[in-house]
């Protein structure tokens, strides 16, 4: 296996991976609004785990400034942290932590360590670049099991050796990352009752509260707009 960047490799496609999403996060605005300046300005923190020239996991991350306190985390979350650090690089403030977004992995591929593989290759180039701090705001695999228990509650599920019952959670567990606390209002989507009946195939007839298929959080009707505001759980790894 070899870990490169999307800009070491421009001609290899991540669109398989892709799909291991739900289509409605894929229309998260802020990340559609941004995805090419980040890939712009942060290409250092854009990885790939190839094999030959399969893209088996793709890991992305932007470099911003945080002072440490996790009250100061970038309000807003995984969206938070995207304008943050589009602003922090634009006006020439020098970043001192690490903001992973996101790590896929090839679903024919899971369980054999690449998610942390791609982890640790980003640890250590925000090391080598002298950021000293790295979080994540982690979307948990098994939080669209429950997406009416708060997340606050759903961190504090462990199972008996201390570790989250969630694996995900666990990856970073085990990558030393500790959790700091609920990342609110991560990612919002909104859209018509028609644009979430084709992202999700499900008919939303009035207002009200509707669970949607990987959905962590409930999607809120009123009237045709429908609004999905997801939390994730900010964890610290340095």
């Amino acid at each position: 296996m070899q870990i490169a960047t999307t800009s070491d490799h421009p001609h290899l496609s991540t669109a398989a991976l892709v799909g291991e999403w739900p289509l409605f996060i894929l229309k998260d605005p802020i990340s559609n609004r941004y995805r090419k300046t980040v890939q712009q300005y942060f290409p250092q923190y854009d990885v790939l785990a190839l094999d030959g020239s399969e893209v088996l996991a793709h890991a992305v991350a932007v470099a911003l400034c945080w002072d440490g306190t996790p009250s100061t985390l970038p309000d807003g979350g995984y969206d938070g942290a995207i304008v943050q650090s589009v602003r922090d690089h634009e006006s020439g403030t020098t970043p001192d932590t690490l903001c992973v977004l996101a790590a896929t992995v090839r679903a024919t591929h899971a369980g054999r360590g690449l998610a942390a593989a791609v982890l640790t290759a980003l640890r250590t180039r925000a090391l080598a670049n002298g950021l000293s701090r790295v979080v994540v705001p982690v979307r948990p695999t098994l939080k669209a099991n429950y997406p009416l228990t708060p997340m606050a509650d759903f961190a504090t599920w462990t199972r008996p050796d201390g570790l989250h019952l969630d694996p995900w959670i666990r990856t970073h567990q085990r990558l030393g990352a500790t959790v700091l606390g609920p990342a609110e209002r991560s990612m919002v989507v909104t859209g018509t009752a028609a644009e979430w009946q084709r992202w999700t195939g499900l008919h939303f007839p009035r207002s009200g509260r509707y669970v949607v298929p990987g959905g962590h959080d409930v999607v809120v009707f009123e009237g045709d707009r429908g609004v999905y505001e997801e939390t994730n759980l900010w964890m610290r790894h340095l």
